[in-house]
């Protein structure tokens, strides 16, 4: 007969609670082939992410109050009042680091430029073209 008993560990028993969820995360926008196979996850990482992605999601963005001292602190990391210590924090800084700034990757030869730098990379050319103009002018005359 399997009986279970209660052990003492340094895990806080208000943890039995934190960051619970109905449903599953997924990011099919930044992540189309999930966590799991992304490449950037572990897998330890994509489960826990899966797992606990929409409770982190709605405390960070304000929709979900802190229930408990975990959650608590994992909003004050958020806003940048602590470090991130526990895994969970780091997970979603992680998450959050690369869902929003993940490199684009083009063509070979072909660069990625943003359109307010582009305007100021054509205002250089047309300079730069406009001085090479007047330059043998400036030659011919000396």
């Amino acid at each position: 007969m399997l009986t279970t008993t209660s052990s003492s560990s340094s895990v806080p028993q208000d943890n039995a609670v934190s960051f619970t969820a109905t449903r599953r995360f997924y990011d099919d926008a930044n992540f189309p082939k999930g966590f799991r196979r992304c490449g950037d996850f572990t897998q330890k990482e994509a489960e826990l992410l899966e797992a606990h992605g929409v409770a982190m999601q709605a405390l960070a963005a304000g929709s979900l109050l802190p229930r408990t001292s975990d959650e608590q602190r994992f909003v004050e990391v958020i806003k940048g009042l602590q470090a991130a210590t526990s895994p969970l924090e780091k997970l979603w800084i992680k998450y959050t680091t690369l869902a929003l700034g993940r490199p684009f990757y083009a063509v070979v030869g072909t660069n990625l430029v943003r359109p307010s730098e582009a305007d100021a990379y054509l205002d250089v050319l047309d300079s730069d073209i406009a001085d090479e103009d007047e330059e043998p002018k400036a030659e011919e005359k000396a």
